[in-house]
Order: structure tokens, then sequence, then C-alpha cells
């Protein structure tokens, strides 16, 4: 069916209402946005949907949304015994809570008992609440950190993880099978009125707050100390405002000033691009905020709080933008450091990072006798550490991280958790404040101990079908030359993650180039974005020897990479 005949076929139903029509109905003259929202599907992979909102087949909109859900319904019909139970979240995403009221409605008139939140919640309280409250699936309605068109429907399994491919292939196959618009619906009162539908909140927060709490390794530091550290939050207008704040004040870290123009919630996200932590402009009111009440450190968070960014005061009174990588070393140093301190420590820790994260994570790990495994990008890989050590006892897990600013401690939740880290983050604080030191000057202890390990991520955004065309031809011709050399430094390895029999991980659209010096340089598509991602990692002995590494590296591939995406 071409975009035309899809376009026609939404006109012309009588399963769609009169507002979307009106909305089409301005585009019947633009073949070229018509194109854009019909030419396909939106697809349903490992993180569930996400794109763009507006109506059509390719846009996030209720029929989409109604439609996975029936394809999610059906699978539970067929998979699960008895009452299925699936817990559902959202965050402050234009449209997020009307998305998740659809979906408790295409769930409970398929008799499946739906678990909603009341209130917007986060990410990691979706995924502890799916393992707590023994429910078969999980579904949270975020597109994450994406621009405010943006929105999503991620999907999680009985373990609390995001959706694995098989899953995510079994319900992509029922979603295929309905046909039109057609799918079972309970009006919403309906089912809150004879229980199908239960909403949630303060009973399961509280449960979480406690198994959170427990991660601190010197808990009575924090709660007689904590009042002394000076912090700014900003939940840059998503969900973390409350289970932030809340896990810091239960903690004893009481003098936290949070960014009034970013407190409340707000899709439309006005004070900044993209509700992003990883961007340093998302901290530019932080700033003013840190310096008006004299603190040291200043953390946020994205709108599903799953990832949490870090601003630390320098020795110079300039403020550092810490990377994922920054934070996951300073995390998991600290971490391992009161853990062996304390006697904590056990003989089988294991810390688990992805392929396109800090080397230096190995090094630290390696210096406290804790194993290190390396998985794929995406936190469910993670997750599936954490079950493997629970089912085979050959490992503790201790921690994760992605360098995408996601970090996990504990196994009570199965995906990134930036009120956890948020937590972790002011203990650290508090425990470097008795040695007279910022986090700024931790992070220099490690890198004295380690050596400097730095990397640099650079990414291509091209949007529409054009743009996904160009990013598969970009990584075909890659495989197709391979790079012996970049930077006029040799390749010494070459792998490519399609081959999962020589690299020993699941299948997936990854190349990684290991160089005679050490340094890395990987290449992937995102999964959830219109981008082409690239890494690369260095280390030396001193900062300005990595630095001059990483430039020469990026320069090279950045050249390499525009040509192959027709973009010099």
């Amino acid at each position: 069916m071409t975009a035309s005949e899809r376009y026609a076929l939404w006109m012309n139903s009588p399963d769609i209402d009169e507002q979307t029509k009106a909305e089409l109905a301005l585009i019947k003259d633009d073949p070229a946005e018509i194109e854009e929202r019909f030419y396909t599907e939106l697809e349903f992979g490992t993180a569930g949907l996400r794109g763009i909102l507006g109506a059509g087949d390719n846009r996030m909109n209720i029929y989409n949304v109604r439609k996975a859900t029936e394809g999610l319904a059906r699978y539970l019909d067929e998979s699960v015994r008895g009452t299925a139970r699936v817990c559902i979240a959202y965050d402050s995403r234009h449209c997020s809570d009307l998305f998740a009221k659809e979906t408790a409605c295409v769930l409970a008139a398929h008799g499946v008992h739906v678990y909603l939140y009341s209130t917007l919640h986060s990410v990691p309280q979706l995924s502890f609440t799916v393992r707590e409250l023994k429910c078969d699936a999980g579904v949270v309605i975020t597109a994450s950190h994406n621009p405010p068109k943006y929105n999503g429907y991620k999907v999680y399994g009985p373990t609390a993880g995001q959706a694995a491919p098989e899953l995510a292939n079994e319900i992509t196959r029922h979603i295929r099978a309905v046909e039109g618009f057609k799918t079972a619906y309970k009006p919403f009162d309906e089912a809150i009125k004879d229980g199908t539908i239960e909403l949630i909140g303060a009973g399961v927060d509280e449960i979480y707050y406690q198994k959170t709490m427990s991660l601190l390794t010197q808990p009575e530091l924090v709660k007689a100390k904590g009042r002394d550290l000076k912090l700014v939050y900003t939940p840059l207008h998503g969900s973390g405002n409350v289970p932030v704040r809340e896990v810091l004040r239960r903690i004893g870290v009481t003098n936290v000033t949070v960014v009034k123009e970013q407190e409340a919630p707000d899709g439309s996200f006005p004070t900044v691009k993209a509700p992003n932590p990883e961007d340093p402009n998302a901290f530019t009111l932080a700033f003013r905020y840190a310096e008006e009440v004299g603190a040291t450190v200043i953390i946020g968070t994205d709108p599903d709080s799953d990832r949490l960014g870090l601003a630390v005061k320098k020795t110079d009174g300039d403020w550092a933008v810490l990377t994922g990588n920054q934070i996951g070393a300073i995390l998991i140093h600290s971490l391992l450091s009161s853990y062996k301190a304390t006697g904590k420590l056990p003989e089988n820790g294991l810390v688990v990072r992805s392929i396109v994260s800090t080397q230096l994570a190995d090094a630290i790990c390696a210096k406290f006798g804790v194993a290190m495994k390396e998985v794929l990008t995406g936190f469910r890989f993670i997750a599936e550490e954490i079950a493997r050590c629970e089912q085979t006892h050959e490992h503790t897990f201790l921690f994760g991280f992605e360098e995408s600013y996601g970090f996990l401690a504990g196994s009570f939740v199965r995906d990134k958790d930036a009120i956890c880290a948020a937590m972790l983050v002011a203990e650290a604080c508090v425990v470097y404040k008795e040695r007279g030191m910022t986090l700024y000057d931790a992070l220099q202890e490690i890198y004295g101990i380690y050596g400097f390990y730095r990397e640099k991520v650079k990414s291509y955004t091209l949007e529409g079908k054009a743009g996904i065309e160009a990013i598969q031809n970009a990584m075909a011709l890659l495989r197709k030359q391979p790079l012996s050399g970049i930077a006029g430094v040799a390749v010494t390895k070459a792998e490519d993650f399609n081959e999962p029999a020589k690299t020993g991980l699941p299948k997936s659209n990854v190349l990684r180039y290991t160089l005679s010096d050490g340094a890395w340089v990987t290449v992937r598509p995102s999964g959830t974005e219109p981008k082409l991602k690239l890494y690369i990692g260095a280390h030396a002995e001193n900062d300005a020897a990595v630095e001059e590494k990483l430039t020469n590296l990026m320069n090279d591939m950045d050249a390499k990479l525009s040509k192959l995406l027709g973009l010099k």
C-alpha cells in the first residue's frame, strides 16, 4: 500500500475521529508530508514505539498506541495462564497521560488487571513495580530525553527489563494481525468502577524508597553530615521532582535548592532546547542558582528520570559538566572504595558496562578485584546480566552503567535509575567532603591513580526516510571498505557486531575498531532516534596527551562519516 493509499484510508475510515481528519486535511496538497507520515508504520522495536506526535501511520497517536496495546494484549492472552497483570506509568510529555489511559482501556477490555499510576512516575519506578507486583508486563509512556515533538511507548517484560527482541517480535506479530483500527476497548470510568484498572501510587512508592535507601554504603555519615552539602537539582520539567527530592530528604541531604523554572512538569520543556542532562546548556539556569547558594554540585534528571547529569565546581571556580563516563567512574570508585572500607565488598562482585562506555571502569574494577563485563548498548542487556547473577550465583551484581548517562546499583530495578544515582552522587559528595574534596577533586584523584581516560561522542541526526537510508548506506559502505587506520594510527582489531559468532554478543548493527595505541572507535545507528552515533575513546599519562589523541581521532572520523552520509 502506498503512502497516498494509507492517507486515504485514514481520511475515509469511520473509526478515525474528526479532529484527526482535520489535521490530516491540512496536508492534502503536501505530498512530501504525506510521504513522511505514511510511507511506513511506526516500528515496534525492543524499546517499543517512539516517534513524532501527530496523525498518521508513522506518528505517535492514540490509534497507534491502541494498536500496539492490542498486540501486547493478544500476546498476553496467548502466553499467560489466568489473569494477566500489567503496570503502566507515564511522564510529563504531551499526551503521555492520554496515551497511558488509552493503553489501560485496551488492556482492560481483554480482562488484564491494570495497575495505573495515578500521577506521573519515572521509568525506574515502573521497572521496580513490575517485579514488586509480579506483573507480566509493564508500559511507560515516554520519549526519554528527545525533543518536545516526540513521545514513545516502552514495553517491559516480566523480569522488568525492556522487552528483548524475542518478546518484541512476538508483540509485533500480534500487532500486524490487527485489522484496520479495530481494537478492544473498555471505557476508563467503567474499568475503574469494576476494578479492572487499579490506580496505584503511595504504597509502591514507599517500598521503592526503602529499597533505594538500602543501597547507601555509609548511611550514618550521610545522615549526620548530609545537611552540610549544598546541592542544586533540576528535574528539567519531568518526573524526577518528587522522588529525587524525597529520597534526598530521607537520607539527610536537606539543603537542596530546586531550579524553580524547571520544577513543574511541562511537556513543552520551555527552558531548554531538549530536556537532556547530557547537554551542558540544560544546566544554564542551575548554574545561576548554584552561585547564589554557594553549591558545589548540580544534578539534573531527564523527563522519565532514567538519566542523570552532573555538574561540579572546579578548583578555579568554574563549572565542569561531567560526561556519563566520568560520572560512572566516580560512582564505581566511590562504591567499591566504601564497600572495601566497610568490609562489604563481595569476592564475586560484578560491574557491567556497555561496549561504548569508558575502559576506565575496567581499570578501577581490576584494582578492587571486581569482575567487569561488557554488553551491547541498551540497558536491557545489563538487566539480563542481573538476572543471570541471580540464577547462577556466579557473581554478585554491584553496578551497571552506560555512557549515555544511565546508572544502576542494586537489582530490584532493571533499568537506568536516576533517582538512585542522585542519591549515590549525594553520598559520594558527603564522603569526599569529609576528606576536604569535591567531586571534581575526586575525578582528578581517579585520573592520578589509573591514568587519563577520555571519550567523545558525536551524533549525526538525519530525520525522515532519506535520513534512514543515508545512515544505512553509510554502515554498508564501512563494511564494504574496512578501515585500516584512523588518524594515522593502525587498526589492529575490527569487530562487526553483526557477526555474533566472532564477538560473543548478540547480533547488532555496530562496528568497533581498536587501534595500536589502545584507542578505540565505534560507529552505530541509534536504536531510538534518527541518528548515526560515533564514539571514540583513548587513554594517556596526562590530560594534554589524551586530548590530542581524541582530537585527531574525531577530526579524521568526522570527515570520513560526513562524506559517507553525504554531508560534505
